[in-house]
């Protein structure tokens, strides 16, 4: 067994223009301040990275890298969730999604997709230079709006859409094995791949490519009522990132997993800082930690009550005292006589 590493923060939701949380150095300094030991980086946000030098210079990406060790901070991985995606978008969200693209390709979806493709590679390629073995992202959605079989979907429209998206995702996985690196997909809704089922149909598009793999985080399967430990005994040897996240699901007479198009505080499903919901995380690290998952433990804050820096706080210590620092010894060690073959022979009355 392996020791898991934490804790790391993921910075998406922390970025902003004032100090520290605008500059590289300041927020490592005070993600170490809160705890932290690592941060995963939204390749997207040129305050903390700028995503061209990094995919061209590994002398840039050793600064990047110095800057944050001399905060007592490493890097755990590079996110391209945005980026990601944009690589399929259903004309539904053309608008929704183009404020994630760069301004020159907005309201033109062909080239706001082949800059999303390169924008992925791009980040495979620095997640290398860093020296990095895996890539967040998100998949893209194009079967989303057809999630619920009302009215009914017409035959291989379903399948239609997982054959472009693995189309898609195969040059890019292709790169990502170049690289060296994993695509660890965010098993997330509003994505094609937002549960085991959706992940395998794509794992079948991409021929069980070896660097398809899966983000975990269990607060997405709290709010569509899966069992997210089963989830890990199916999926383990292909989980290479773990977002700790929670989560808690409170359905009512009036609303259930759908959530009436309320907002997040008045949803009966809703994300919650670690420790105010729903996910047995004794029992999540337990069965990772079982299966040998030795990637990073990421904090990713979402909650729609506390204070964000009070929920960084609270969870570095939440996640340190979940890690399981793994045994080098069974316990019943003390009991053990010492054997040979001879003596296992006379005990089973072989001799």
């Amino acid at each position: 067994m392996k020791t898991i590493k934490g804790p790391a923060l993921f910075l998406a939701q922390f970025a902003g223009d004032s100090a520290p949380f605008d500059s590289w150095d300041g927020i490592t300094k005070w993600a170490a301040d809160c705890g932290y030991k690592g941060v995963q980086v939204p390749s997207w946000d040129a305050r903390f990275i700028d995503l061209d030098k990094a995919s061209s210079s590994r002398d840039y990406c050793d600064e990047v890298k110095g800057a944050a060790a001399a905060n007592g901070i490493e890097i755990t991985e590079l996110s391209t969730h945005l980026q990601g995606q944009l690589v399929a978008v259903h004309p539904a969200y053309d608008e929704a999604f183009d404020g994630f693209a760069a301004p020159e390709v907005r309201g033109n979806p062909k080239a706001r997709q082949e800059w999303a493709v390169d924008q992925v590679k791009k980040a495979l390629t620095a997640s290398r230079n860093l020296g990095l073995t895996a890539q967040a992202s998100f998949s893209g959605a194009l079967a989303w709006p057809y999630l619920y079989p009302w009215p009914q979907r017409p035959a291989g429209l379903v399948e239609a859409a997982f054959d472009e998206l693995g189309k898609r995702w195969t040059p890019i996985l292709d790169h990502a094995e170049e690289m060296g690196v994993d695509i660890c997909y965010e098993i997330h809704p509003g994505e094609d791949l937002h549960d085991g089922i959706s992940y395998e149909m794509f794992l079948d598009r991409v021929k069980g490519h070896g660097r398809a793999c899966m983000l975990y985080d269990p607060s997405h399967y709290v709010l569509q009522a899966l069992d997210y430990l089963d989830n890990i005994d199916i999926y383990h040897d292909r989980i290479r990132m773990f977002h700790v996240k929670d989560a808690e699901l409170n359905p009512t007479g009036r609303q259930g997993v759908y959530g009436g198009y309320q907002s997040w505080v008045d949803r009966a499903g809703r994300f919650r800082s670690l420790g105010d919901g729903q996910v047995d995380f004794r029992a999540v690290f337990s069965k990772l930690t079982q299966y040998d998952f030795d990637g990073w433990a990421v904090v990713e804050w979402e909650c729609a009550m506390k204070h964000p820096e009070d929920g960084a706080r609270e969870g570095a210590a939440f996640v340190k005292d979940h890690i399981i620092r793994v045994t080098e010894k069974a316990f019943d060690d003390f009991a053990g006589g010492g054997a040979d073959d001879a003596a296992n022979r006379r005990m089973l009355g072989l001799d």
